[in-house]
């Protein structure tokens, strides 16, 4: 169906009760609900905001639109973890109750600062002619859980030379000050990362643009920008718009990646860096937002959807979910994205497999709907490596290693339902290593692969068929394989 503006931009509040409660009806029977994924009980879930660790708990909010699985006016929804596995509901957090937010609580970050939580975001308001205008705003949680917005924004409209795709702040202490990074777009239509600095938390003064390497394929659009620093290296992260496909990178309608070199100088912006590399090769990753938290460790969550993209679970009244929680490590100048340990939490019954495979297919007797699977693989006489999951039916779902084309694969092309075709259905990417582990999490509509520890990572949704739960291995060559698969 067709959501007019009127429809887009209704209110919860004004939704008669009966009429919502037959929505989280609605949502309740779909056939795709998660089961250890965080997903909205109605409508739109999309980007991760203020992740923090606070009072003992890990926070983590997330834009919403409750009304229905399309992008209309935004809130922020509260959950909080003590372990990163069991997500307990804390309600709305943020409305677009303010003359600052009217058309939405749109994207920002979360700093802990006196015992206080506070959130910075951007408030989307339209004039009568609907017209933009973006405000950086800012609100205050304290140790009860109640939230209080600031008065007046922080920063207001966007600098001279950019358009009004200025958002999503990223707020972080930084060598004794404050930093805030900015999305954005100029107005001659080229991403840029703009960023302010301030003592107090309430006053920011504009210090310009960090300087990136100019390249002609880096998008129009910057959103969702992070930054941190780890073994000597500084990372900016951000979602560039715009990007044109190139090979087997940036097959997506939208990307997310980051850039990494020597630290930003914060006094001038400069930053020496590295080519752009992509966060996830699969198809369904977008916003990703990290933290620091308790023990030291850079956790990350991303956004498993895209904007701009229908979802198979629309007709059933919400779309999109987060990505598991993951730890990043930067080793030998490369970013690895693991699954956090505490995920080993989930695990339920085990079972275990070794052995050779030589030009041969296995199948699992295990035919569980969602499990961890992890399997280590020796690649020196191996020519071609795949494993088949979610078959049956005449559904399948595959990922492969292709050896002598130095190549990874996820192929759903026979995976179930889906509303995405045309634009693809395989993602792949160059790999070359002299072993292959692959660690995989299955949950009711998605898939989260990675590779030697998080080298490269591929997350995706699937929509396959209740029945379709087979799993087989495959070589085409020699190679010996440990195995171990657990229900979830």
């Amino acid at each position: 169906m067709e959501w007019t503006r009127e429809e887009r931009y209704r209110r919860l509040e004004d939704v008669d009760k009966e009429d919502y409660q037959k929505l989280i009806e609605q949502v309740e029977k779909s056939t795709y609900r998660q089961t250890f994924h965080i997903q909205p009980k109605t409508g739109l879930l999309n980007d991760p905001n203020g992740f923090s660790y606070y009072q003992e708990r890990y926070h983590l909010f997330y834009q919403w639109f409750p009304l229905g699985p399309v992008h209309g006016v935004k809130y922020w929804y509260h959950v909080s973890s003590k372990d990163l596995v069991t997500w307990r509901d804390e309600g709305l957090a943020l409305e677009p109750d303010s003359f600052y937010d009217s058309h939405g609580v749109f994207s920002g970050s979360g700093l802990v600062v006196d015992d206080k939580l506070h959130l910075f975001y951007t408030g989307n308001t339209r004039t009568k002619d609907w017209i933009r205008i973006p405000y950086q705003c800012h609100a205050v949680m304290n140790q009860h859980g109640n939230i209080r917005k600031s008065k007046l924004p922080l920063i207001s409209d966007s600098p001279k030379g950019f358009t009004d795709n200025f958002r999503d702040p990223k707020a972080f202490e930084y060598q004794g000050q404050y930093i805030c990074l900015i999305g954005s777009e100029t107005t001659d239509h080229r991403g840029k990362i703009v960023y302010y600095k301030s003592e107090d938390l309430v006053n920011w003064d504009y210090k310009g643009t960090i300087k990136t390497s100019n390249y002609s394929n880096s998008g129009d659009v910057w959103e969702c920008p992070d930054y941190f620093e780890q073994d000597g290296q500084g990372v900016l992260l951000f979602s560039p718009q715009g990007m044109v496909a190139e090979d087997e990178n940036y097959r997506n309608i939208f990307q997310s990646g980051y850039l990494m070199g020597k630290p930003i100088d914060f006094g001038t912006g400069q930053f020496d860096h590295q080519s752009f590399k992509e966060f996830d090769r699969g198809f369904d990753f977008y916003a990703p937002q990290t933290m620091e938290d308790h023990l030291g460790r850079r956790l990350l969550i991303g956004w498993m959807g895209l904007p701009g993209v229908d979802c198979v679970t629309d007709r059933d009244g919400w779309a999109h979910c987060l990505t598991l929680p993951r730890e990043l490590i930067v080793e030998n100048g490369h970013l690895y994205q693991r699954p956090v340990k505490e995920l080993e939490g989930l695990r339920k019954s085990h079972s275990h497999c070794s052995g050779v495979l030589n030009d041969e297919m296995l199948t699992l007797d295990e035919t569980y709907r969602t499990y961890e699977l992890r399997i280590s693989l020796t690649v020196d006489d191996l020519k071609y490596f795949a494993i088949t999951l979610r078959e049956g039916n005449g559904e399948k779902t595959i990922f492969s290693y292709d050896y002598i084309k130095e190549r990874l694969q996820l192929d759903l092309t026979d995976a179930g339902e889906t509303v995405t075709a045309d634009y693809g259905r395989t993602r792949s990417c160059h790999f070359q290593s002299d072993r292959l582990d692959i660690h995989l999490f299955m949950d009711e509509s998605s898939l989260e692969i990675f590779i030697n520890d998080g080298f490269e990572v591929f997350t995706s949704r699937i929509y396959s068929q209740i029945e379709a739960n087979n799993i087989h291995i495959e070589s085409k060559g020699s190679t010996a394989y440990e195995l171990d698969l657990w229900k979830i």
